[in-house]
């Protein structure tokens, strides 16, 4: 089947701080019928996504495995991540990230994953001049249809760990706010990842385009 994909919620954060909605939160919402499962890839966040969900009692009822893929080569063997495309971005990127995603749902079977791949502090080399990541998330649903939304992150004024930490928090903010919206508006026979634009917060701004 054809991946329906969706590029929304596209946040840049400037160091102000985020809602972080708990693994708890994210535990209720996964386990309403019809439950789900969950897989997680993670390279800039070094495990920190994982230890979150781990750190609930009752995960193992949906959390089934993740992996952290830092290398190039890491990334193409377990993920299915794009070769070329990865070395020339540095392995930071939004296709990066939803091939992450995906190759993480693929690897577990899950029928979500989130993904972040990043820039844990600046690189001058990179022109990167604050902490920032991209996070994707994939969900495969009904038919096999794949619904893929990334976001950017930018953590200004971060140190290292705070800034992953940062990261790590808000992939799953957006996974609490996506499991939300995909609830209630299965409840009205509706469907999230519509083509729309939204703005949320001083220095926040969302971007959406669907493509099937």
């Amino acid at each position: 089947m054809p991946a329906r994909t969706c590029t929304r919620g596209c946040w840049r954060i400037r160091g102000e701080p985020i809602p972080v909605s708990t693994a708890g939160d994210l535990q209720k919402l996964i386990l309403r019928e019809p439950r789900l499962t969950l897989a997680v890839a993670e390279s800039l966040t070094c495990g920190q996504v994982q230890a979150r969900i781990g750190a609930v009692p009752g995960a193992s009822e949906y959390f089934l495995g993740g992996l952290t893929a830092y290398s190039l080569g890491q990334k193409v063997r377990h993920l299915g991540v794009n070769r070329a495309h990865a070395r020339s971005v540095d392995c930071v990127s939004q296709r990066v990230a939803v091939e992450m995603a995906q190759g993480a749902r693929a690897l577990f079977g899950a029928d979500l994953a989130v993904a972040t791949t990043g820039y844990a502090q600046p690189n001058a080399a990179a022109g990167v001049t604050a902490p920032m990541a991209w996070w994707a998330l994939c969900h495969r649903r009904r038919g096999g249809r794949i619904l893929a939304i990334s976001g950017l992150v930018t953590v200004t004024g971060a140190g290292r760990v705070a800034a992953q930490g940062r990261v790590a928090d808000e992939v799953l903010w957006q996974l609490v706010k996506y499991l939300r919206e995909f609830r209630s508006q299965k409840r009205s026979a509706g469907a999230p990842g519509e083509k729309k634009t939204r703005r949320s917060g001083a220095g926040r701004r969302g971007r959406g385009a669907l493509t099937a």
